[in-house]
């Protein structure tokens, strides 16, 4: 039996090793190299703007699935700068949050930042806003106003326009309760509800799930990932079966089964009715699962992608 598994292993891994590249690399969501997305940075710092992790991986994971995309932030200065070393804001320093948010750009004219005000909402098949601290002090007053604040104008402009519109808006960890202010009746998750310390990490920000849910939004409680045992209740997992990367093995006597888990590692909430789709990420503080935020995002990303075609 061993080594039946082990030659059956040998074949499947040889099989996807002779693919070419257009099989591993090209993504099956969206119209391959027709959709253009729109993301939105508010600064550049999980404690001032946008956090480098999931805006990274936002791009990451559109040029990973053959999404065009044009990086937006508002040509305005952020609320204050922080010292991220010691998490408190610096003294007497200010920076506006286009020229901090270009950081993350790497080129030449449609790849640079660009003025979030000059955003054409007909241009674009969907928007996506990661997430940060500067949701809360740049692309709205969420910090002083909590549940009754005010977002930035251009901001409320293109989530309104873009929802009028029936186009798809991908929201990651605090970018939610920007959508749950301006726009009736949506669905979003932001992990948990109540903050649970684990081994795995915790959740440090549910304030802003409570928040959500008095602005009239209905939250829906999302794990930071599918634990083993889900899977194993999923799929029905007995001792024939082997696990490699995302991908399970089950042998059923000469039958050889190949399921893909990668869509159940992270969870995103989709929101198909106003075509809402939002992803916890780093409302969840870990200190080493990166890799859960990463998966997290690029399902996000996915869902995105697949109503931008319907």
């Amino acid at each position: 039996m061993l080594a039946s598994r082990t030659l059956l292993s040998k074949q499947t891994l040889a099989v996807f090793s002779r693919q070419p590249a257009c099989f591993v690399h090209q993504g099956d969501y969206g119209n391959w190299g027709n959709t253009n997305i729109a993301v939105v940075f508010s600064g550049c710092g999980w404690w001032d703007g946008t956090d480098v992790h999931e805006g990274v991986y936002t791009m990451y994971h559109l040029s990973r699935n053959g999404a065009r995309f044009q990086m937006f932030a508002p040509n305005q200065q952020q609320m204050h700068v922080m010292d991220h070393m010691k998490k408190q804001p610096g003294s007497g320093e200010n920076r506006n949050m286009m020229m901090e948010s270009a950081r993350f750009s790497h080129g030449q004219e449609k790849m640079q930042m660009q003025d979030l005000s000059k955003l054409d909402v007909n241009s674009f098949d969907a928007i996506i806003f990661p997430g940060g601290h500067g949701v809360t002090k740049n692309l709205s007053s969420f910090v002083k106003d909590g549940k009754d604040c005010k977002l930035h104008n251009d901001v409320e402009r293109v989530l309104k326009e873009f929802h009028r519109s029936r186009k798809p808006i991908g929201l990651a960890s605090m970018a939610p309760l920007l959508a749950c202010r301006v726009l009736p009746s949506i669905e979003v998750t932001m992990g948990y509800e109540r903050d649970e310390n684990t081994r795995w990490g915790n959740w440090p920000h549910t304030n802003m799930v409570q928040a959500v849910k008095s602005m009239g939004a209905r939250h829906n409680v999302r794990e930071p990932y599918i634990s083993f045992q889900s899977c194993c209740f999923c799929y029905r997992l007995t001792e024939s079966s082997q696990i490699y990367d995302h991908f399970v093995i089950v042998y059923d006597l000469k039958l050889l089964l190949l399921f893909d888990l990668n869509p159940f590692f992270y969870e995103a909430y989709v929101d198909e009715k106003n075509k809402v789709v939002s992803t916890p990420s780093f409302m969840w503080e870990t200190d080493y699962h990166y890799h859960y935020i990463f998966d997290g995002i690029g399902n996000m990303v996915k869902h995105v992608m697949r109503m931008s075609t319907k």
